[in-house]
C-alpha cells in the first residue's frame, strides 16, 4: 500500500485527492492519497516524519512551497530555478527530493489544448501578466518549451524585473502602461494573477491589440471561463482555461509515487468540473 498526500494550510479545498483517486481507481492500484492540514510552524517536523508515517511522497501547496524548497535534501534543477517546490519524493538513497511540476504541467496543457506546434504559431513570443510564484513557474516552462521572447508585466515593476532576471536573454519586464504595445507583438497571453477569480475583480485589459492568431491562457479555474477568456472568445481567439494546468501538474508526481504515468483524459476533467459545480 503506497501512501501519498497533499499538504497545505488550509487544505479542505484541494481537488488533488480527487485527481489522484481517479487515477488510482483507473489503474487498479492499491494506494492512497490524502489531505494533510499542517500549520507553518509544524511543517518542518511533518517533513522529517514522512517515512515514519509511511508516505512515499506528496504534493505541497500554499503556504508551504517556499519552505519545502528550503527544507528538502535535493532539488531538481527546475525547482532550484523557480524557487519553490510542489512535489516531494524519495530517491534511491532515500533522500527527500523536491520538484516543481507547475512549469511542465502548464506547458503540457498548452500542448493538449493548442496542438504541439503552438510555439511556432505564436512566433516564440508571449506576454505574462503577474510576477508571483505561478508566473515564475510558467516563465520557466515557456523558456523550456522554446519561446524566445517573453515579456512580464506587473503592477509593481521591480517584481517583474526580478522575474526577468531568471533568464535575461529571453525574458524582459515591461510597465503595465506598455501592455498595448507588448500585446501587439504577442502570440500568447497568460494571466497568472488572481484577477478574474471568483470573489476577485475582473482583469481589466483590452485584448484588441492582440494579433488574430494569438492564444489567451488563464490559470484561474474558478470560474472556468473568466472574463478574460470570455473577451478572447468574443474576438475569436484560441483560449486555454486554468483547469488543465492543475490536472497536468499532477502527472509526474503520480508516476513517481505509484509507478504508472497517468493520462489527463476527458473523463478526469469531467469529474473535476462536476466537483467544481
Amino acid at each position: 500500500m503506497r501512501k501519498a498526500f497533499v499538504v497545505g494550510h488550509p487544505i479542505a479545498h484541494s481537488r488533488s485527492p480527487l485527481i489522484h483517486g481517479h487515477w488510482l481507481a483507473e489503474h487498479g492500484i492499491a494506494g492512497t492519497y490524502e489531505r494533510r492540514d499542517v500549520a507553518p510552524e509544524a511543517f518542518p517536523d511533518f517533513l522529517r516524519r514522512l517515512r515514519e508515517h509511511g508516505f512515499v511522497g506528496g504534493n505541497v501547496t500554499i503556504p508551504h512551497k517556499e519552505a519545502a524548497f528550503r527544507l528538502v535534501d535535493v532539488l531538481t534543477p527546475r525547482a532550484e530555478k523557480i524557487g519553490a517546490v510542489n512535489t516531494l519524493f524519495f530517491d534511491a538513497q532515500d533522500r527527500l527530493c523536491g520538484d516543481n511540476t507547475d512549469a511542465p504541467g502548464f506547458v503540457a496543457h498548452l500542448d493538449q489544448s493548442l496542438g504541439g506546434d503552438w510555439p511556432d504559431r505564436a512566433g516564440g513570443t508571449a506576454v505574462v501578466l503577474g510576477a508571483g510564484g505561478a508566473a515564475r513557474a510558467i516563465v520557466v516552462g515557456l523558456v523550456e518549451r522554446g519561446l524566445t521572447r517573453i515579456r512580464v508585466a506587473n503592477r509593481t515593476r521591480d517584481r517583474a524585473e526580478t522575474l526577468a532576471a531568471l533568464d535575461p536573454d529571453h525574458v524582459t519586464a515591461v510597465d503595465w502602461s506598455e501592455l498595448p504595445e507588448a500585446l501587439g507583438q504577442a502570440g500568447l497571453l497568460v494571466n497568472t494573477t488572481a484577477l478574474g477569480m471568483t470573489g476577485h475583480a475582473p482583469l481589466a485589459i483590452d485584448l484588441a491589440p492582440l494579433p488574430s492568431g494569438a492564444a489567451v491562457a488563464d490559470i484561474v479555474y474558478a470560474p472556468l471561463e473568466t472574463p478574460l477568456l470570455a473577451q478572447a472568445r468574443a474576438r475569436g481567439l484560441a483560449t486555454v482555461d486554468g483547469l488543465g494546468m492543475l490536472l497536468h501538474q499532477a502527472v509526474p508526481g503520480f508516476a513517481r509515487w505509484f509507478g504508472v504515468r497517468p493520462e489527463v483524459t476527458p473523463a478526469l476533467r469531467s469529474t473535476i468540473v462536476a466537483d467544481l459545480g
